[in-house]
């Protein structure tokens, strides 16, 4: 037993240094004119450690069965003659992976995964571009580099496990049974390094992001993690939806989006210019919340702090949400870019790398950027997100005590997270010469919706109810501080609750958006415009007189061009479109109409013209998919051109 422990225990660490080594490698070969220091090596190789783990521990996997196998065979087992082809394939495959990322990348910009296959079906087109010595070179250095893997790993497996010279030596029964057992615990060792650890987020490329600088980044992902974790999420992002011809979708697609790029305002909300901003992203806190139906409840049961706040603030009526779960949600507030039924951006590294970052933004504006979470930062590639998007100042369960971590089954309770935000805020009012973008995710009102104190006898609108007087006692200690005057403080959901509606309904994705702080104009405005949250982006930079045209699918709402208000919601399998005069929600699978509302209309004609408005509806919500999924391969293409 001690033996093939022993084994596997050297096998892995062998795996580990080759990976580190690949690190500094890389760096030496792609960084170009950029200089870097000893430090930043270190840094990618710390930061990439858990990954290269995880690599690892597939790859040990079969030595790992081998080593059981091995216990029970009764006759010669030699371990190092079963693993030879194995040793063959992982050697070639690792070595060729490490030499096309170091040789892609300066083209890509980005690193290996799964579109580098789709060069293998037209190896003359890919090869058009680089000389025969290029190729020659590289094809030397696959196999010198994969002689020295296969070396390696062939010579930490020994011929046989035991110590005397048999090859079936295994010991007595009970011993075989013991040592199977010691084997499988070393298995589960293994598996736990392959997800990650024990957390809710399995391992991700973004769980080694670590920096704003995004070739430090790139430096510390495992270029063999990168490729297999992304085989079978490649996805031909044109053919993802297409209905109907491209020019007529384009056409809709811009009557649609009217007003994404004008800056010009038919309303002033702010004082100023050049506000401190505050984003509290609200978790699940839609119309399920701030307008409950259930139990005989009322808002002012569930969310009495929240109403206090609307009143002082400018609310905006008709805020649809975009989708239904966090990680799309924050991606489309932070991208400005709409969501979609069965795809999650922000899981999608390359094209997160190719989004406008509205974070960025202001970051290029002089603002310190801050993000907060209670929970787990790597879960959906979060933290790769949010690094990318231009944060730099990220704060997590990690940065919590162990005994905080555990106050809910997502992290953090709101209660901790709420005040520490609090104080934070409250040190950068030290500074009253430094603006700072801080954004909040809470967690509470998410279900199992276990929560530490008892306000209501209904469990999920007591979580809300926790959430919601945690909230009340922000905005107090923020009117008393320095801070108020020149704060702008934005409060929106991520989604709304799935809670006495359907995930298709209009009101489950209709929710309201607040605008407070003493940055604001008017307290008490309403906004009855549609809008999307996607087009929060546009309108708060078209208020700041900042540039919105890098993200051409966020509308200026105050836009004089912004004249059929509409929004477009995405939930599994289908999408929503809601207008001045109704809306229709669409199921792709089933391709049909599965709810719509309209506005009473008075004349004989009303049913035909119901009719026409469902199929209008339908056609825009198809061309903006259409539209939509084309700019995703644009994304995804811009980030993988071999240069000519």
């Amino acid at each position: 037993m001690i033996a093939r422990i022993y084994y596997l225990i050297k096998y892995y660490l062998h795996l580990l240094v080759i990976f580190a080594l690949q690190k500094p490698l890389f760096m030496l070969f792609t960084k170009g004119e950029e200089s870097y220091g000893f430090a930043d090596w270190l840094r990618v190789v710390y930061h990439g450690f858990v990954q290269d783990l995880s690599t690892a521990a597939y790859i040990t996997a079969i030595p790992l069965l081998v080593a059981i196998v091995s216990l029970w065979w009764r006759g010669n087992f030699n371990p190092r003659k079963v693993l030879q082809p194995y040793h063959i394939i992982v050697s070639l495959l690792l070595a060729t992976i490490f030499v096309a990322d170091i040789s892609l990348y300066p083209f890509w910009q980005y690193k290996l995964d799964a579109s580098a296959l789709l060069y293998l079906s037209t190896p003359q087109e890919a090869a058009a571009s680089v000389s025969i010595w290029y190729i020659v070179i590289r094809i030397l250095a696959i196999i010198a580099i994969a002689k020295l893997y296969h070396i390696a790993l062939n010579r930490v497996t020994p011929k046989r496990f035991d110590h005397n010279g048999n090859y079936n030596h295994s010991g007595t029964p009970i011993n075989r049974v013991l040592s199977t057992i010691a084997l499988l615990i070393a298995g589960a060792l293994l598996f736990l390094a392959i997800r990650g650890g024990t957390k809710e987020s399995t391992m991700n490329v973004g769980r080694v992001y670590f920096s704003n600088n995004q070739y430090l980044n790139h430096s510390a992902v495992n270029p063999a993690f990168s490729l297999f974790s992304s085989v079978g999420k490649s996805k031909d992002y044109k053919k993802l939806h297409r209905y109907i011809e491209d020019e007529k979708a384009e056409t809709i697609a811009a009557e649609f989006f009217a007003g994404s790029k004008d800056l010009s305002i038919t309303d002033t909300l702010l004082k100023t210019t050049h506000p401190n901003i505050l984003i509290i992203e609200m978790e699940s806190f839609g119309s399920a919340f701030t307008s409950p139906t259930a139990e005989g409840y009322s808002a002012e049961d569930v969310v009495p702090e929240y109403l206090k706040i609307e009143s002082e603030s400018i609310c905006f009526t008709n805020f649809y949400c975009n989708s239904y779960r966090t990680d799309r949600g924050t991606a489309t507030i932070f991208s400005a870019f709409p969501a979609f039924p069965e795809l999650s951006i922000m899981k999608q590294p390359k094209i997160v790398a190719a989004l406008p970052g509205l974070t960025e933004q202001f970051a290029k504006r002089g603002y310190s950027t801050h993000f907060l979470y209670g929970g787990d930062i790597n879960f959906t590639n979060t933290k790769g997100y949010l690094l990318t998007n231009g944060f730099t100042n990220i704060t997590a369960d990690i940065d919590f005590t162990k005994e905080q971590q555990r106050t809910n089954k997502w992290g953090v309770d709101d209660a901790i997270t709420f005040n520490h935000l609090q104080q934070e805020l409250l040190q950068l009012s030290n500074n009253p010469d430094s603006l700072f973008f801080y954004a909040f995710l809470t967690l509470s009102s998410h279900e199992p919706f276990d929560v530490p104190e008892k306000l209501l006898q209904n469990k999920v609108y007591n979580a809300a109810a926790h959430t919601d007087k945690q909230l009340g006692k922000l905005i107090s200690s923020l009117k008393k501080s320095n801070l108020w005057d020149n704060l702008l403080i934005v409060i929106m959901p991520d989604h709304n609750m799935l809670y006495n509606t359907k995930n298709y309904s209009k009101e489950y994705f209709r929710c309201k958006m607040l605008w407070s702080g003493g940055a604001i104009k008017e307290s008490g405005k309403r906004i009855e415009t549609i809008m999307n949250q996607s087009d929060f982006g546009a309108t708060l930079l078209a208020q700041l007189g900042m540039d919105n045209s890098l993200f051409p699918f966020s509308r200026n709402i105050f836009s004089p061009s912004y004249t059929t208000p509409t929004a477009f919601s995405c939930y599994k399998g289908g999408f929503m479109v809601a207008d001045t005069l109704g809306s229709t929600s669409y199921d792709l699978e089933q391709s049909s109409v599965v709810e719509a509302t309209h506005r009473a209309l008075q004349n004989d004609e009303a049913a035909q013209a119901q009719e026409a408005a469902n199929s209008l509806r339908v056609l825009k919500g198809k061309a903006l998919l259409q539209t939509l999924s084309h700019k995703l391969s644009e994304y995804e293409e811009g980030q993988h051109k071999i240069a000519e």
